[in-house]
């Protein structure tokens, strides 16, 4: 009779075991882990926990679990994915700010080292002062800046990113070396807005929903938009309209770990799909003004190697790598 009791109740064990452990993303009951590889209250951050309720609609089953690796760029945990080889229960958010902080931070691990899922949107970039600064236009700035480069400073993410390159483009608009940009980076849309709102920088550079909130409460002005026509909801000229000639959009999307099966592929692909047809994603996108730019499978493996030649290229231009 123990010897039964012994074996049903191990028996048991295993299945449980079997149940809950690293189960694939097609398993259903696996807890899904998605990586943030900046600090809280930045674009990576907001796309993920978006993200994470998302799947939680479509997928009420699944345990899925958002974390933040912060530091240069998304290359520390760029560097940590490396390490993930073959675990099909991982995502990492990241976009146009990793493709130039490979670059500029010259890392060992680069995208090659990755498996692409999904695009999942665009964003233009927004230049923004504190409501007490004296500067209330475009040609203020541009002023400003020419009178003297080294006072005015650009608060943004990390360096070689869609913030740098956003401040690097205008500074050359403007007829100022891209070099002489007195530029502050920090890890996360969320630093920059403290040094915004402290007053500590002249100017701030990120995407229109990281600062959207401050600027309708009165505590930011908008000066421009990164777009080629002038956004609903931001009472902003284009960078154009202001007399400097730069249109540029951040993207944002999902990578996995290298190595893994043909499934597991199809299982996180199939679930990110599932993900950007529910309405509670659909009702986000449209909430933080994101433009939703979908794509998958080598569509969207050719796009990033084709992101990767062309950004390389824009910060090689205005000095950003050696």
């Amino acid at each position: 009779m123990r010897l039964r009791i012994f074996a049903a109740l191990a028996a048991l064990s295993v299945a449980a075991l079997t149940g809950c452990g690293n189960g694939g993303a097609g398993g259903g009951t696996s807890t899904l882990r998605i990586m943030a590889p900046a600090s809280p209250g930045g674009g990576w951050d907001q796309t993920s926990r978006t993200a994470e309720q998302a799947l939680k609609s479509v997928d009420p089953g699944r345990s899925v679990e958002v974390y933040n690796v912060p530091g240069a760029g998304g290359t520390i945990g760029l560097a940590q994915l490396a390490g993930e080889k073959g675990n099909g229960d991982l995502l990492m958010t990241m976009g146009l700010v990793m493709v130039g902080a490979i670059e500029q931070n010259q890392s060992d691990v680069t995208l090659a080292e990755t498996t692409p899922i999904a695009k999942l949107t665009e964003e233009y970039e927004i230049v923004v002062v504190p409501a007490e600064s004296p500067l209330q236009s475009l040609q203020d700035l541009v002023d400003a800046w020419k009178a003297d480069p080294a006072k005015v400073s650009v608060a943004g993410g990390s360096a070689g990113g869609t913030d740098h390159i956003v401040a690097g483009l205008m500074a050359k608009a403007a007829g100022i070396d891209p070099k002489q940009v007195n530029y502050i980076a920090h890890s996360g849309g969320g630093e920059a807005l403290n040094a915004l709102l402290g007053n500590k920088v002249t100017i701030g550079v990120s995407g229109v929903s990281e600062f959207a909130e401050h600027i309708k409460s009165g505590k930011l002005r908008a000066l421009g938009v990164t777009s080629g026509e002038r956004l609903p909801d931001v009472d902003a000229p284009t960078l154009k309209e202001g007399g400097l000639d730069v249109e540029l959009a951040n993207w944002r999307g999902f990578v996995a770990p290298a190595g893994l099966s043909d499934e597991d592929v199809t299982a996180l692909t199939d679930l990110v799909t599932k993900m950007h047809d529910s309405q509670t994603w659909k009702d986000a996108v449209a909430k933080n003004g994101w433009i939703d730019a979908f794509m998958t499978g080598q569509e969207f493996t050719d796009y990033l190697r084709s992101e990767e030649t062309r950004v390389k290229g824009i910060i090689a231009e205005m000095g950003l790598v050696s």
